[in-house]
């Protein structure tokens, strides 16, 4: 049989944290209170963003597609792993398979280049306060969260299908609880350095190349903020750009590690627990972070809530 057609046929098994069976319970509770907040934490931050008009600005705008891909991102592989979890079935199928792949690569692309577009209009907002308005205008904003989702889908575009096709001289057993880049690759019967090799020189484009775009925004805006003289501003400035890079921090850091370390090279348990921290961690903590303990959010809550309140007694 020929090695692509063999890669493009049955089921696959995610065997996950099958090795620790006294584990797979306790997990299962966790991470489906941790997913059910995410759910709840992401939404209200899309809904309040929506419907305050006090939060129709550049910086909630990105805060809305930040909270979309981290809802998107989530549902693409926790709901499959509560499943398996749940009971003696591991199984996926390739179709399922191909998709969670795609989606996991399209959206993480999509929130690394994200996170640098946040951090551009942060340094806009610090070095350049009087032209905010004008420079992040609406049309600016919209092109630039296109071209992150423009960026992110094509390199999945690139990479789902390379690895897919890789023959796996009929291995269906995938060491992690997801159809994950560098877990499908261990199971090639191939040498798979060239592709190892691609998967480098993409990862330097989509992730190392927003860090550095991040680090040098943030160098100058730290450059600003010392010759700020109010307090209170270097106080408002330094917390806004706190949360921003906080997020970033435990986004590319587990991005970086299993990312520019593909395949066999990569500790495979460590990269499951890597990989469970910013599939549901990270997305869980982002409205907490970001704007759950943000006076302007819990304002527009509260004018929502009140809102809600008057149109029940009418």
């Amino acid at each position: 049989m020929d090695g692509t057609n063999e890669s493009t046929q049955g089921n696959f098994i995610l065997l996950g944290f099958s090795d620790r069976p006294y584990l797979e319970r306790i997990l299962f509770v966790v991470i489906l209170i941790a997913y059910l907040l995410t759910l709840a934490g992401n939404t209200t931050i899309i809904l309040v963003s929506r419907l305050d008009p006090y939060l129709h600005t550049p910086m909630y705008f990105f805060l809305t597609h930040l909270s979309f891909l981290d809802l998107s991102f989530t549902t693409s592989s926790i709901p499959q792993l509560l499943y398996n979890l749940n009971g003696h079935d591991k199984t996926i199928s390739y179709t399922g398979c191909a998709i969670q792949l795609f989606l996991f690569l399209g959206l993480g692309g999509v929130e690394c280049l994200l996170l640098a577009v946040m951090a551009y209009d942060r340094f806009v907002a610090v070095c350049k306060p009087l032209h905010y308005m004008v420079i992040m205008n609406p049309q600016l904003c919209l092109g630039l969260v296109s071209v992150a989702w423009g960026c992110g889908v094509a390199n999945s575009l690139i990479m789902s299908p390379v690895t897919l096709r890789l023959p796996r001289c009929g291995h269906r057993s995938v060491d992690h609880f997801l159809c994950e880049m560098p877990a499908l690759i261990q199971m090639a019967c191939v040498n798979t350095a060239a592709i190892e090799g691609t998967v480098f020189v993409l990862a330097v484009g989509i992730v190392l190349s927003p860090l550095v775009f991040i680090l040098v925004s943030y160098g100058y805006i730290v450059r600003a903020v010392v010759h700020i003289q109010s307090s209170s501003g270097r106080h408002k400035a330094f917390n806004t750009c706190g949360s921003h890079l906080t997020v970033v921090s435990l986004f590319y850091g587990n991005i970086i590690y299993m990312y520019m370390q593909p395949g066999n090279s990569s500790s495979q348990d460590q990269g499951k627990f890597l990989t469970l921290f910013y599939n549901i961690v990270t997305p869980l903590l982002n409205p907490l972070i970001y704007t759950l303990r943000n006076k302007e959010v819990k304002g527009a809550l509260r004018r929502l809530l009140q809102g809600n309140r008057e149109v029940g007694k009418d």
